[in-house]
């Protein structure tokens, strides 16, 4: 399945739930500002193709500096902006695996994306676990 498709089905079923939660942002980065955090999704794509990671993050509502003194203020942030150690990727079933979604394994976009969504409950303890 080519990446097009991927996208298409991204935005027919995963984009709508994000938005259901209330993020805003368009393919590949996400977002929703809450009272004290903003909560951050960005999906990465392999540069080989068939596949990719959904890395989800959150942070102060004051912002982001980068180690080089760059400030980023929360509604612009993405979850790449970030250090590793402060992200998280969906579907992981450890701290030393990922869990890539494959979509060039004879698995439609459709089934891939509505997978994903399944996902969205984890994203929400995982946020939820950094609020203050």
């Amino acid at each position: 399945m080519s990446r097009e498709e991927m996208d298409s089905a991204l935005k027919t079923h995963f984009v709508p739930a994000l938005r259901q939660r209330g993020f805003k942002g368009s393919l590949p980065h996400f977002r929703r500002q809450r009272d004290n955090q903003v909560d951050l999704v960005t999906i990465q794509f392999d540069r080989h193709g068939g596949g990719f990671v959904v890395e989800i993050a959150s942070w102060s509502v004051d912002g982001f500096t980068t180690y080089w003194g760059k400030f980023i203020p929360a509604l612009k942030l993405t979850a790449h902006d970030l250090h590793p150690n402060q992200r998280y990727r969906l579907g992981s079933p450890g701290s030393s695996t990922d869990d890539w979604f494959r979509f060039d394994q004879g698995v439609s976009p459709t089934v891939v994306a509505k997978r994903l969504c399944e996902h969205l409950d984890e994203a929400e303890r995982w946020w939820n676990a950094r609020s203050s």
